[in-house]
């Protein structure tokens, strides 16, 4: 991160909106998804940023076409909110970490989203491809970051927690700069707790500065009714005996003589408010949407510490108004929680509420975790011992011009969109 930069955890939210639902895989038509009226409507519920990727299938077009919009451009200036996008990820069996791809990939988020930089640059998925390839496409990306300043902050995401922490060791020690951003998935859940147990201490002596915490739900695999199938059928990588402990976890939880007891709702909460806290050290000081309308806050009201950052994807108005309901409840409950309360209008009683349900959800909690017995902490291989790249031996994509070519020479890929006049900049 250059110097003239502030860390990413002065500035990013603690609630990031995830648009991984965005996708085939979460839904069987993604274009049928009310995108534009989730976005609206995390925007004017205070959240200021999204989390994307090209591998998302339409999610960055869908997200870019969100925010130009009227609405958008008239109420919430680009400074205000944030955006966090991925490279390297092309299919399911198809990744491209080289220097051309990157600059390719950032160029065609850009334009996607409708932007002229991202706020973060994750290299995706880095479990898949060698620690030398990783190495390159974040020197690309800091390359990007410091000669064009269209990126600010550079990442990398994944789902072994061991190899976040190796490949974020590695990068410090060969470059001397330690990753901005690392983030996991589905490894602080109700079910596995590894990012915690096994992962934080290692990336915070890496010197990585924030660490999100995305899927709290395993990808779909902490429900009531099981793993979402979406146009792809049945993605999910775990086991079936994994699957049906959930289930029986599910069962008994169903049969507790209490409200809310879904294992989803429970799950929600339970890894929402609990890296709230366990993720302080990783986290961000940004605005907490706490409910203040049309306010921009920062996270001191709750004592001045950092709170844990989560990404939390929805796939309809209904979803995002719940989980609003459940972040603001946990925000109520922390300290100086009720003076916010009071302010955003929920009032006193909120406090206490939010106090009796963290005590029924950790309760629920540690009889869920009981029956799910030895499948605590399991996690699947990733990639699988399968896995092949069928990108092995890339076409690279058309050459960018060359920093002498003059501005009538550039091709339109290469034009950065600024307001109501276009403006060249050198190629990525």
């Amino acid at each position: 991160m250059p110097q003239t930069l502030p860390s990413p955890s002065t500035l990013l939210p603690p609630l990031i909106c995830g648009t991984a639902t965005f996708n085939n895989q979460y839904n069987p038509d993604p274009y049928a998804l009310p995108t534009t009226a989730i976005v609206h409507e995390a925007l004017s519920f205070g959240v200021r940023a999204f989390d994307t990727s090209p591998y998302y299938g339409p999610a960055e077009d869908l997200l870019g076409a969100a925010l130009d919009t009227p609405f958008v451009r008239g109420n919430f200036p680009r400074q205000d909110y944030f955006l966090l996008t991925k490279v390297g990820r092309i299919s399911g069996d198809e990744f491209d970490y080289s220097a051309a791809w990157v600059r390719h990939s950032v160029q065609r988020s850009l334009e996607r989203l409708h932007t002229d930089y991202l706020d973060v640059v994750y290299c995706h998925d880095i479990e898949f491809v060698s620690p030398d390839e990783v190495l390159t496409a974040v020197t690309e990306l800091r390359r990007i970051r410091d000669e064009t300043g269209v990126i600010k902050y550079v990442g990398i995401s994944g789902y072994p927690v061991t190899t976040l922490c190796e490949l974020s060791e590695m990068i410090h020690e060969k470059t001397g700069e330690s990753l901005d951003v690392v983030m996991s998935y589905a490894n602080f859940t109700l079910q596995n707790t590894r990012l915690a147990s096994t992962a934080l201490a290692r990336l915070k002596a890496a010197g990585v500065d924030v660490v999100p915490n995305a899927s709290v739900l395993g990808m779909g695999l902490l429900r009531r009714k099981g793993v979402p199938i979406g146009g792809k059928g049945d993605f999910h990588p775990s086991p079936k005996e994994l699957r049906a402990a959930i289930q029986a976890a599910s069962d008994w939880s169903d049969s507790q003589d209490v409200s809310d007891k879904r294992i989803e709702k429970v799950a929600i909460r339970w890894a929402l408010e609990n890296w709230m806290r366990e993720g302080a050290s990783v986290g961000s000081r940004g605005d907490p949407a706490s409910g203040i309308s049309w306010t921009r806050e920062k996270s001191e009201k709750y004592g001045g510490n950092k709170l844990g950052v989560s990404v939390m994807g929805v796939s309809n108005v209904e979803e995002l108004q719940e989980t609003m309901r459940v972040w603001r409840s946990i925000l109520d409950g922390l300290e100086d929680g009720e003076k916010t309360a009071v302010e955003s209008g929920r009032g006193t009683h909120d406090r206490e509420w939010s106090l009796n349900r963290q005590q029924q959800v950790q309760t629920l909690a540690t009889g869920i975790r009981r029956v799910l017995g030895e499948w605590v902490d399991y996690t699947w291989p990733s990639p699988p011992p399968d896995f092949i790249n069928q990108r092995s031996a890339p076409a690279a994509p058309a050459p960018l011009p060359t920093p002498a070519a003059s501005p009538d020479q550039l091709p339109k890929q290469s034009l950065i969109r600024e307001g109501s006049k276009m403006k060249s900049m050198a190629p990525i």
